[in-house]
């Protein structure tokens, strides 16, 4: 399952690496082209703003994998493990109502986004904005195997750590020694 899950994770990031690619080839050769030649790709503009917005939402799914979310660490690093679980029980309860509120926005806005195009590539904008799709999808599956996990009692003290924001002070203080 672990290894599933990482091939899952690189796929990703490829997929991230790809947008982020294609971002700086229009807007490097746009830029050339309108400052160089007086002229430019009209599709460069809009599809990098796409090429964006997909990155930020993709991208926002494998930051909650690893934690990397803004958290508010000072108030759980007071508490012991039990104050920690339930901080993290919580935490994913309402990261799961949210992310199943995001999916059913999705869903409601789908024909909405279905029957508009792009202005200039005329494009179906769902294929713009159906990232929700899989954004919501992602982070309430993440959500749902930390409940999971807390609820069964399989969650590790590294798990625990790295919610209170001490995992990482620790990878570093060990790799400096």
């Amino acid at each position: 399952m672990t290894r599933a899950i990482n091939l899952i994770v690189k796929a990703i990031e490829f997929v991230l690496a790809a947008l982020l690619f294609g971002m700086v080839v229009m807007v490097a050769t746009n830029v050339v082209l309108r400052y160089g030649f007086n002229s430019g790709l009209t599709f460069s503009e809009e599809m990098s703003r796409y090429f964006f917005v997909w990155l930020t939402f993709i991208g926002a799914v494998l930051a909650f994998r690893d934690h990397g979310h803004i958290g508010v660490e000072t108030l759980v690093r007071r508490f012991g493990r039990r104050g920690r679980l339930v901080c993290m029980l919580i935490t994913n309860l309402i990261i799961l109502m949210t992310s199943v509120v995001f999916f059913h926005g999705t869903w409601v806005q789908h024909p909405i986004n279905a029957s508009m195009t792009a202005a200039v590539v005329g494009m179906s904008m769902i294929w713009v904005y159906g990232v929700g799709y899989f954004t919501s999808l992602g982070i309430g599956l993440i959500a749902l195997f930390r409940i999971f996990e807390i609820v069964t009692g399989r969650v590790t003290d590294a798990d625990i750590a790295r919610f209170a924001g001490e995992y990482e002070e620790n990878q570093v203080v060990e790799r400096a020694i």
